[in-house]
């Protein structure tokens, strides 16, 4: 389980699930108190905006038919402040959530059964696919269920 806190917002994520979680004034003043639960397969798209300086940055969540706009130049951190489905980090906090958005990429590419961009595209052995797979089994990335699954589709290629 990965857990990260940002401005406003804190982030879990299980592997299947994205819970935001928002408590305190911070949060009453911006999107409202509450828990906020997204399944891997909702999600279409993952904006990120890393922090800078003198701005914070932010990860937002993007799901089918919702309704996004264009910030105005500038204001793309102050719009997200008020969106529920993303969470403001500074730049202290960066290093965690880029390490919540590279579990989310591969688990949205395993979810959509696509390769994620970083992936080589020179052949990968046999040995060296399950040996990640029981890696993200291990990190609790993937269920057992999931783990066997995945080693079977690739034991009968």
């Amino acid at each position: 389980m990965i857990e990260v806190s940002g401005q406003g917002g804190q982030v879990q994520f299980d592997g299947q699930y994205i819970t935001i979680t928002r408590k305190g004034f911070l949060a009453r003043a911006t999107v409202g108190k509450g828990e906020k639960r997204l399944h891997i397969s909702q999600i279409t798209a993952v904006q990120w905006k890393p922090a800078g300086p003198l701005v914070n940055g932010f990860i937002q969540f993007t799901l089918p038919g919702g309704n996004e706009r264009r910030s105005a130049f500038g204001g793309q951190t102050a719009s997200a402040a008020q969106d529920e489905n993303s969470v403001v980090f500074t730049k202290k906090q960066q290093p965690e959530f880029e390490m919540l958005r590279a579990a989310l990429d591969q688990a949205i590419a395993a979810q959509h059964g696509q390769r994620t961009p970083s992936t080589p595209t020179a052949p990968v052995s046999l040995a060296d696919e399950l040996t990640k797979l029981a890696t993200l089994r291990d990190q609790g990335i993937l269920s057992s269920a999931e783990f066997e699954q995945q080693k079977a589709r690739l034991l009968d290629q």
